[in-house]
């Protein structure tokens, strides 16, 4: 082959491309079995219900939760550590378009990502399925605090980031930590620092919510005290961690009024609160704006989490 010949430059074009996109944080450098022994409100599963590799970047079944760990390069970190929710309906879990992607953008900018396979609310799978997923989200931001001296990481940076029904998870970790979800004899904190919440589901109050992520969660006959306890609107306090939010105003399948009234609820306890929306995206914008996470970091800049 000759040294300018179409042929090579174009094999050479090929190879910078594929350096480009894959270099740096390709893949987990770790994942982590977020219970070390038994696994707290789950049912012993059958050998025929074995967990399977995410298809089409979907996880359809979670057995063992886990963390998936992306960590930047040292000399860029900023010991800032998020833990990402993907999004799913709780039926789902969007593990690879809002989970490993977002990991991989945040670690590019010095930002330790892990990305929580979380169990579904499944009855087969769970004894109480409505707690699960928020069993888990509370069990990973104890994982990352205790263990953020191996990580590098500041204990005051740890953050949670939700999409969708995710956001929703992620919101009832922001405002529901004080309970006791799980075993927590060293009395680490599981109140997130911070919490960025995209296109969430927050409400399950039948004027608000994504009927599918209510129904997966707390069941089709969810009583009054549960619909409220489970609204992450109702749950806000002045101790609730700041917040980034951000949606799509012509969203048809999570009402923006979600977001809004969640901006609110935390501007009238005076806890710091930004929120951006586009006019335009529907649902699952991001995988349309390509320039979403800007204004997310320029937040996390004015905000101290990163510099």
């Amino acid at each position: 082959m000759k040294p300018n010949s179409p042929r090579l430059l174009k094999t050479i074009v090929i190879f910078i491309a594929f350096f480009l996109t894959y270099s740096g944080v390709a893949s987990a450098q770790e994942i982590i079995n977020l219970y070390p022994g038994d696994i707290p409100n789950s049912k012993s599963p059958k050998a025929k219900d074995s967990e399977k590799e995410p298809t089409a970047g979907l996880v359809r079944k979670v057995i063992i939760p886990t963390l998936e760990v992306y960590l930047p390069e040292k000399e860029k970190s900023t010991g800032t550590a998020v833990i990402i929710c993907p999004g799913g309906s709780y039926k789902v879990i969007v593990f690879q378009g809002e989970g490993v992607s977002t990991a991989k953008e945040l670690a590019k900018r010095g930002i330790a990502a892990f990305v929580l396979k979380y169990r579904l609310p499944e009855d087969s799978m769970l004894v109480d399925k409505k707690i699960g997923p928020l069993q888990d989200a509370l069990q990973a931001i104890k994982i990352v605090r205790t263990n953020a001296a191996r990580w590098g990481l500041d204990v005051h940076k740890i953050g949670i980031m939700g999409f969708s029904a995710g956001g929703h998870l992620a919101s009832t970790a922001a405002t529901m930590y004080k309970e006791t979800w799980i075993e927590n004899k060293s009395g680490t904190s599981l109140r997130p620092d911070f919490q960025i919440l995209v296109y969430p589901v927050i409400s399950m109050q039948d004027s608000l919510t994504h009927l599918d992520s209510r129904r997966n969660l707390l069941g089709t006959n969810a009583d009054k005290e549960l619909i409220d306890r489970f609204s992450s609107e109702l749950r806000v306090d002045e101790h609730t961690p700041p917040a980034y939010i951000t949606h799509a105003a012509d969203d048809k399948l999570v009402d923006v009024d979600n977001s809004i009234v969640y901006f609110q609820k935390l501007r009238h306890h005076r806890v710091p609160v930004e929120m951006h929306i586009y006019p335009a995206g529907g649902h699952g914008f991001i995988f349309k704006h390509q320039g979403w996470m800007e204004p997310l970091f320029e937040w996390m800049k004015n905000s101290k989490m990163i510099r």
